[in-house]
């Protein structure tokens, strides 16, 4: 009778553990963030910001629960992304979603940009939930007011105090780290930071392959070339948009100096190889740039193994054809950056009216690709640098492939950090 009751004892004390032990697991439960992010869709890039980070997310942080604040999510690219991230939740401004996310979420991400692009959603989320963020791979570029040196001051020191109330902030090129912490910023955890689009891997095969076969591209036989004016016409693109005289006259007068070059590798590739080149656009203005500028201008016997696509196209049609392809140059920054993501060469051309990010180059090992079109020297080494990567695609390739290394070991380490935050 003793040893009967001592087994039912020890049975119901054991069965009270495992019980305990179950409710404890499913208790405690999985961490939830919110993922600020989606600015616009008129530019492969900026689309390809959100989705590089989920990927993250998924990779390093798989029972995570995100819930996306966008700005815009439009032309599809909300289904896009609820298809490629089942259980992604999407919470607009101004939605119940979104005061749900408010409520429920244990960390706000603040995803890649130009800039600390959601300020003041930083925060209001700070001053409303008193809960942690952190800012993931953006540039931080100096700010310019049209009236007093004042106010650009005033608004520096207001950026700076988000930085400072950060748990982290990953910074995409070094120059904007040094500017941040000449000016006195002191997160805790102030790095370099890859921008999230290197991550992305939104793919549309059917759609690559087709465009491909269409214009008798074949894999590995072509080079990618994307066009850019020194400032974005939106007010071309964008209903309500302003035309803004100074802006175009400065697109105007640097034109032909931001294409020569391009159009000199072109012409190499071409004469010295049997690829082909594809001229493409990364925002919904560079088509009608790239043939303007680019097919307009070369000459008939290169014409003929020139592609030029007419069309805008999503992310995922974009980086199928990318990877598709031996390389890619121009004058953009996310396209490289996609193209890298993937081991793909890929070479970078900036000016003086782009923010730092190009430098990025430089941080991952890449500055032998990297080109200034306002320095003379370095136009000149364009040509020949394209080439190189069109003559010697296995040198081209390991060099990718190591940039994408290095890329991919920084982005375990930010996950690391995001992950002692989250505890």
């Amino acid at each position: 009778m003793q040893r009967r009751t001592f087994l039912q004892a020890s049975g119901i004390s054991a069965l009270g553990v495992a019980l305990r032990s179950a409710l404890g697991a499913e208790g405690k439960r999985p961490p939830r963030i919110l993922l600020r992010s989606s600015w616009q869709t008129v530019n492969i890039g900026d689309i390809a910001h959100t989705p590089g980070v989920l990927r993250i997310l998924k990779q390093h942080l798989p029972e995570a629960e995100v819930t996306l604040w966008p700005s815009s999510v439009d032309n599809g690219v909300d289904e896009l992304l609820v298809r490629e991230f089942p259980g992604l939740k999407i919470a607009k401004k101004g939605s119940p979603e979104l005061d749900q996310a408010f409520e429920e979420c244990d960390f706000l991400l603040h995803g890649s940009g130009a800039s600390i692009v959601a300020q003041n959603d930083l925060i209001a989320w700070h001053k409303k939930t008193g809960k942690p963020y952190g800012i993931y791979g953006i540039t931080f570029p100096r700010k310019k007011s049209a009236s007093t040196s004042a106010q650009s001051d005033a608004a520096m020191q207001r950026a700076v105090e988000v930085l400072n109330n950060a748990s982290f902030v990953y910074f995409r090129d070094s120059k904007s780290l040094q500017l941040a912490k000449s000016l006195g910023a002191k997160s805790p955890v102030m790095e370099f930071g890859p921008d999230g689009a290197f991550a992305c891997d939104l793919r549309d095969a059917d759609l690559a392959k087709a465009f491909l076969a269409e214009n008798d591209l074949e894999e590995g036989r072509f080079l990618c070339c994307i066009p850019r004016l020194r400032y974005t016409p939106y007010w071309t693109i964008k209903k309500g948009r302003a035309f803004d005289e100074k802006k175009h006259a400065r697109n105007e007068a640097m034109k032909e100096h931001d294409h020569a070059p391009l159009r000199e590798a072109i012409v190499e590739v071409v004469k010295n190889t049997d690829l082909k080149v594809l001229v493409c656009p990364e925002d919904r203005t560079q088509m009608a740039v790239g043939k303007e500028m680019i097919i307009d201008k070369l000459p008939a016997d290169v014409l003929k193994r020139v592609v030029w696509r007419p069309n805008y196209w999503l992310t995922g049609e974009a980086v199928s054809v990318y990877v598709r392809s031996a390389g890619l140059f121009g004058n953009e920054m996310h396209s490289p950056i996609m193209c890298i993501g993937h081991g793909v060469p890929a070479v970078v051309c900036r000016f003086e009216e782009q923010t730092t990010k190009g430098f990025m180059w430089e941080d991952i090992g890449l500055g032998e690709w990297l080109f200034d079109h306002d320095s003379q020297e370095d136009q000149q080494r364009i040509a020949s640098t394209v080439l190189d990567i069109a003559q010697n695609p296995a040198a081209a390739q390991l060099k990718a492939a190591k940039a994408k290394a290095f890329v991919e070991k920084r982005q375990l380490e930010t996950m690391k950090t995001l992950r002692g935050v989250l505890g």
